[in-house]
């Protein structure tokens, strides 16, 4: 019996020391990657600016192909909602275009409702570059998650790799999106 009173100590001990450890830890992360696509600006933002295109590039929304998917509003325009519910690891939300700056930037906010509820802020950005080895006109495009995790949650945040796991979604979302642009 005391063996048991023993370890049930130390797990609250452990606990105790997680809760405390979550008060002084970040609750907010960010995600930030990019690719280089050789094509123009005008090509490439007129193609992302469109959430219905996510279809062919976006990792998440690629892994439930038989979602359910509702679209409200004009796609590529301010107040768009791209809704959907997925059996998987997709879950269910919606994404909202929230602001777009032609050629340059389009933000929008996801929002989570299963298998957790959460809003993610994220925005695409586009930026003219020159293609180093043949002079074609290219374009950076930069795609940023940023999100908070209120107390206790944030814990998950000491021992989870959000930051590693989504970085490495993202930047599959890109390669992906390089190589339909490419084409």
């Amino acid at each position: 019996m005391n063996a048991i009173l023993i370890i049930l100590t130390i797990i609250g001990c452990i606990f105790c020391v997680l809760l405390i450890i979550g008060l002084f830890s970040k609750k907010e992360y960010t995600i930030e990657r990019s690719v280089t696509i050789i094509k123009p600006v005008i090509e490439v933002f007129t193609y992302i600016k469109f959430l219905k295109n996510q279809d062919y590039y976006n990792k998440w929304v690629m892994t439930d192909p038989n979602m359910k998917k509702e679209f409200r509003g004009n796609d590529g325009t301010d107040g768009f909602i791209y809704a959907w519910d997925g059996n998987n690891k997709a879950g269910a939300g919606e994404q909202e275009i929230k602001k777009i700056e032609d050629s340059k930037r389009i933000d929008m906010e996801i929002r989570f409702s299963r298998p957790f509820k959460g809003i993610v802020q994220t925005f695409m950005e586009t930026g003219s570059v020159i293609h180093p080895i043949d002079n074609d006109e290219s374009t950076m495009v930069k795609w940023v998650f940023s999100s908070k995790l209120k107390y206790p949650a944030n814990i998950f945040l000491l021992f989870m790799t959000i930051e590693k796991t989504l970085g490495k979604d993202l930047e599959l979302s890109l390669a992906n999106l390089k190589t339909i642009l490419e084409k």
